[in-house]
């Protein structure tokens, strides 16, 4: 039985962020709610931000 592989993912930056945010808040009314697909992926791409700042 061979593994499944799953494709190699990347990490959130904060410019994919961004466009997703922006994409959410066009069509929610200019709102962006708390816990949805992109609050949590604003926050992904801060902490992905930071960790890349602490590697240096």
């Amino acid at each position: 039985m061979s593994a499944k592989s799953s494709p190699k993912s990347s990490p959130m930056t904060t410019q994919a962020a961004a466009r997703i945010q922006s994409s959410t808040a066009k069509g929610g009314g200019g709102q962006v709610k708390a816990g949805s697909f992109a609050a949590r992926a604003q926050s992904a791409a801060t902490t992905n931000q930071g960790k890349a700042a602490g590697s240096k």
